[in-house]
C-alpha cells in the first residue's frame, strides 16, 4: 500500500511541476449533458444573440464578435461545419484578432447555441441570407468569408449571392466538392437521417472523426469538441437536436454547390488536408461507389481548376480540420494570404 501511495505522490509532484501530462478535462469517460441550445457548455468568448423573424417564426442566432485592440485588417466571418460550432473556432479567433482582424463567428440556425426550429425550410440560400442579415445588423458591409466543411458550402453560396460584400473567400476542406447523389449514393429520407442522428454518441463521433477527419490518429485535445456535440444528445433536447440535424443532412446532401464554382468572383484560398476522406452518406453507398468518394487530394485540385481566382494550398499530412490538427501552420497560411488578398 505504501508503495502505491508513493507512486501516486511522485506522479502528482511531476504533474504539479509540468513534468508529466495531467488528465484532460474532457476524458473519454466524461459524459456531460447539455441543453438543446448547448446550455451548460461555455465558449471562450462572450456569446451574443441576434433575434429575427424567419419563415413565420422568431429565431435566435447566437454569434461571437471579437474585436482587436486596433483593427488593421478586414473583418473575418467564420462559418462552422456540421460537427463543429462557433466555439470550436476559439484558437482561430485568437490568432486572427492578434493579427488585427475583427472576427464574427455565428452558430447557424439549427446548430449549437442557436434555435432548433421544428419546421424550417433549410437551404444554403436561407442560411446565407440569415448571415448577411446579421452582418447588416452589425454594420459590416464587407468581410472575408471563411468556411470550413459544411461551412465551406455555405461560404461558397454566400459569395455567390453577395459577391460585392465578400472581400475574399477562404474554403477549408469544404464538403460539396462532389455531388454524392450523382456518384451513386442513394438518397435517404429525412426520417432515415433522424433515425441515424438520434443514436449519436461520443464513441460514434470519436470513431468517425478519427477515421474520417484525422487520418486514423487521435489527440486528447479533440475530445472537448466530441463531448460538446455528444452532450446535446445526452440532454433533454436530444430529439429536437437530432431532428434539425436530419433536416440539415438533407440540405447538405441535396444542394451541391460544386457546379457553380466557375461563378465565384472573389479571390479564393482553398485549403485541403490530403488525409481528409469526408463524404456525406459514404457509409450508405454501394460497395463499388464507396472507394470513389471523399478523395480530397483529387477533389481539391479539380475544384481549383474551376474556381477563377484561387490559390490552392495542400497539407499532405493533415485531414479534415487543419485549424484544429495543426493550428499554428493553418493560421500562418491564412493570415499571410489575407495580408495580400483582403484589402
Amino acid at each position: 500500500m505504501n508503495y502505491f501511495r508513493s507512486l501516486a505522490t511522485i506522479l502528482l509532484t511531476l504533474i504539479a511541476f509540468g513534468l508529466a501530462p495531467a488528465q484532460s478535462a474532457y476524458s473519454a469517460d466524461a459524459e456531460p449533458s447539455y441543453g438543446a441550445e448547448l446550455e451548460g457548455f461555455d465558449y471562450a468568448y462572450p456569446v451574443h444573440q441576434y433575434t429575427f423573424m424567419s419563415q413565420g417564426q422568431s429565431l435566435s442566432m447566437t454569434y461571437l464578435d471579437v474585436a482587436p485592440e486596433r483593427q488593421t485588417g478586414a473583418a473575418v466571418v467564420l462559418l462552422h461545419g456540421k460537427n463543429f460550432c462557433a466555439g470550436t473556432w476559439e484558437a482561430t479567433i485568437k490568432a486572427l484578432v492578434l493579427a488585427g482582424h475583427r472576427v464574427i463567428a455565428p452558430d447557424q440556425i439549427g446548430f449549437c447555441k442557436s434555435s432548433k426550429p421544428e419546421r424550417y425550410q433549410f437551404s444554403f440560400e436561407q442560411l446565407a441570407h440569415n448571415t448577411h442579415a446579421l452582418l447588416s445588423e452589425l454594420h459590416v458591409d464587407h468581410a472575408v468569408i471563411l468556411g470550413h466543411s459544411t461551412g465551406g458550402m455555405l461560404a461558397t453560396r454566400y459569395a455567390l449571392m453577395y459577391p460585392d460584400a465578400t472581400s475574399a473567400l477562404v474554403l477549408v476542406d469544404p464538403v460539396g466538392l462532389e455531388d454524392w447523389q450523382a456518384k451513386g449514393v442513394p438518397w435517404p429520407t429525412i426520417d432515415q437521417w433522424f433515425e441515424r442522428d438520434v443514436k449519436t454518441t461520443a464513441d460514434r463521433l470519436r470513431n468517425y472523426e478519427r477515421e474520417t477527419y484525422y487520418g486514423g490518429k487521435w489527440d486528447p485535445s479533440y475530445e472537448k469538441w466530441v463531448q460538446m456535440l455528444a452532450g446535446m444528445y445526452r440532454g433533454p433536447g436530444r430529439d429536437a437536436v437530432a431532428w434539425d440535424s436530419a433536416l440539415l443532412d438533407d440540405m447538405i446532401f441535396t444542394q451541391p454547390v460544386v457546379y457553380e464554382f466557375p461563378h465565384i468572383q472573389p479571390a479564393t484560398l482553398l485549403l485541403i488536408g490530403d488525409l481528409d476522406n469526408t463524404a456525406i452518406g459514404k457509409d450508405m453507398a454501394p460497395p463499388y461507389v464507396k472507394p470513389t468518394l471523399g478523395n480530397y487530394p483529387v477533389l481539391g485540385k479539380e475544384a481549383a481548376k474551376r474556381i477563377p481566382h484561387v490559390d490552392l494550398v495542400e497539407y499532405p499530412d493533415l485531414g479534415h480540420a487543419p485549424q484544429i490538427q495543426d493550428p499554428d501552420r493553418f493560421h500562418r497560411t491564412v493570415i499571410d494570404w489575407l495580408a495580400t488578398h483582403s484589402q
